[in-house]
């Protein structure tokens, strides 16, 4: 039987992570003009760094899918949720301060490590806990959330300077935990 206060809880922080996931995810593509040119990448070069940070990134991500699953498979799901959701909020902390290619790199990739472990784990968890009459509108209130979460990054990334959208994105997630 479900429990439907712990059902309720679980859709909330899954919703809420993938919200701060798609806002990272955006939020690099809002931002990386203005944070390769405060770091010096300009001209000729920019089009490569922003191909090989997209890279990395997307490296973490595989990287992080095949990672968080193994342990959430081992240390549960729930860990894995909130270790995702450390992970990717320390390193949009971490990337509001890069002054270099080296370092944005690094943030990034862990980014990308976090980011993937925690849409897996919040959906399998929702699957996990909800009758099945009910799975679907679960994941439709993850879903919609993340698309919120795009719409936040276009805001933020717009209004204010890219070192306080990563900061605010990291402050989100690390919110998000308290709400634990």
């Amino acid at each position: 039987m479900e429990n439907k206060k712990n059902t309720y809880w679980i859709v909330v922080i899954a919703a809420l992570g993938y919200f701060v996931d798609i806002y990272d995810l955006i939020l690099f593509n809002v931002v990386k003009g203005a944070s390769l040119n405060s770091i010096g990448i300009t001209g000729d070069l920019f089009k490569s760094v922003e191909i090989t940070l997209f890279n990395w990134q997307m490296f973490g991500m595989l990287l992080g899918g095949l990672i968080w699953g193994i342990l959430g498979d081992k240390k549960g799901r729930v860990s894995v949720l909130f270790g995702s959701i450390v992970m990717y909020s320390l390193a949009n902390i971490a990337n509001g301060f890069v002054v270099n290619i080296d370092q944005y790199i690094i943030c990034r990739f862990i980014a990308g490590v976090g980011l993937a472990g925690e849409l897996g784990a919040g959906i399998t968890l929702v699957s996990e806990t909800m009758h099945k009459e009910k799975r679907g509108i679960g994941t439709m209130i993850i879903v919609s959330f993340g698309a919120l979460g795009a719409v936040a990054a276009a805001i933020i990334g717009k209004h204010f300077q890219w070192q306080t959208s990563y900061f605010i994105g990291g402050g989100l997630g690390l919110a998000l935990l308290a709400l634990r």
